[in-house]
Parts: structure tokens; C-alpha cells; sequence
């Protein structure tokens, strides 16, 4: 009785800590990269611009342009570059789902192959593929998994990862534009604006990896930082050269 009442939290705690974060869903990657993306590029375009000394109405129809432009060619290359993804992985599938069909016993002896190759005895590794295969979908499953290493069920979504990344890129690229269409007349509020984001996305980001937020955080700043920095330079020399 005492080795039941001692273990039995023990089975409990680590039911309770041991979850995962969803790493295969299709929404992460584009939505981080969409901002990521929408707040560099953006603030270095607005600040290229600045840099050759143009008037506030270019400044900020440039970002607008921008925004447009970026968030529109972020959605369509995440739908399909996904959407690709995808359909590749379900040709892979219909010729699994074929061998299946067609050699079901040399499928269920590849089957008890991979798991003696991972140390389950022989006869035990036929009985597991043998009752596996019975069911034809969970066998494809099965297959999908130890061979292609995907999960025919957790797909990603191409429409997800375009709405995400759309979005994403929006609300990012909005950043340096915000200032001016509130009134400001000045550059400097728009790159301090688009600064903070650029560390607070970063910090974001370190919530679903193993960074601190801090080194995540600063990480970003200095890459944006120094993309705005040197498109300034440029708009500066472009446009004394021009003019």
C-alpha cells in the first residue's frame, strides 16, 4: 500500500507537466515570420526612403505601399508554398495507400521489419504489425509515420498559414506607419516605435522556444536596428547623388 500512495502522485504530477506545445500546426511559422518580416522591412524601406530627404505625404504612402504590397505577396507565398507542401505529401500518401492495396503482406512484413530494427523481439514484432494492419487507414497512418514521418491527420493548412501570415505581416509593417497617421512630422517616432516592436516580438517569440526573452528580444532589435540603419545610409547617398 505504501509503494501505491508514494508512486500515485508521482503518475499524477507527470501526467500534469508532461504536455507538449503544438509544433507541427501550420500557423506559427508564418504568423512569427509574417511580423518579423513586416516590421524590418517595412521600417527600413520607410527609413531608405527618409534618408533621401522626401517629404512626409512619400514617407508614409511608401510605408502604406509597402504594407499592401508585402502582406498581399506574404499570403500568396505561404498559400503556396503550403499548398505545394501538402499536395506532395498526399501523392506520397495515395502511393502508400496503394502498396496497401495491392501488397498488404509485404506491407505488414516491412512493418515487423522496422520494429525488430528497433528491438522488439521477432515474434512479437510480427503480432504488433499483424493486428495494426487490420485496419487499413491506421495501417496508412502507421506507414506515414515510420516512413515519411509525417502525420497524415495534423496536415498543415495553406489557408491558415495565408491568413496568418497576412496578418502577421500587416499589423507588423503597420508599426513604423502608425506615428505619422497620428501626427507625427518626424522619423524619430516611427523607428523608437518600430524598435519596441521589433523587441517585443522578439520576447514573444522566446515564450515557444528556449531563448531567454531578453537575448530573443535584443536579438531582433539589433538585426532591425541595423537593416534601418543601413538603408538610411543608402537613401542618404542615393538621394544626394540623384539630387
Amino acid at each position: 500500500m505504501a509503494i501505491i500512495d508514494i508512486e500515485a502522485p508521482l503518475h499524477e504530477a507527470h501526467r500534469d507537466n508532461h504536455t507538449h506545445r503544438d509544433v507541427n500546426g501550420g500557423w506559427l511559422r508564418p504568423a512569427v515570420f509574417g511580423a518579423m518580416d513586416g516590421l524590418v522591412s517595412n521600417l527600413a524601406l520607410m527609413t531608405g526612403v527618409a534618408g533621401g530627404a522626401v517629404g512626409q505625404n512619400t514617407i508614409v504612402l511608401t510605408g502604406l505601399a509597402g504594407l499592401a504590397a508585402g502582406a498581399f505577396s506574404m499570403a500568396a507565398g505561404e498559400y503556396t508554398s503550403v499548398a505545394s507542401q501538402r499536395e506532395l505529401v498526399e501523392a506520397e500518401l495515395d502511393v502508400e495507400r496503394r502498396e496497401l492495396r495491392k501488397h498488404p503482406q509485404d506491407e505488414e512484413a516491412e512493418l515487423a521489419a522496422l520494429y525488430e530494427g528497433r528491438g522488439v523481439e521477432p515474434e512479437l514484432a510480427r503480432e504488433v504489425a499483424r493486428q495494426l494492419s487490420r485496419d487499413p487507414e491506421q495501417a496508412l497512418e502507421i506507414h506515414a509515420r515510420e516512413e515519411l514521418g509525417i502525420d497524415p491527420t495534423d496536415l498543415p493548412s495553406p489557408l491558415v498559414a495565408a491568413v496568418s501570415s497576412f496578418g502577421s505581416f500587416a499589423l507588423g509593417a503597420l508599426l513604423p506607419v502608425l506615428p505619422y497617421l497620428l501626427g507625427a512630422t518626424a522619423l524619430w517616432p516611427a523607428l523608437l516605435l518600430a524598435l519596441v516592436g521589433l523587441f517585443a516580438c522578439g520576447a514573444v517569440v522566446a515564450r515557444v522556444t528556449a531563448r531567454t526573452w531578453w537575448y530573443s528580444g535584443l536579438r531582433q532589435l539589433a538585426l532591425g536596428g541595423a537593416a534601418a540603419g543601413v538603408t538610411y545610409a543608402l537613401g542618404s547617398l542615393f538621394g544626394t547623388a540623384v539630387g
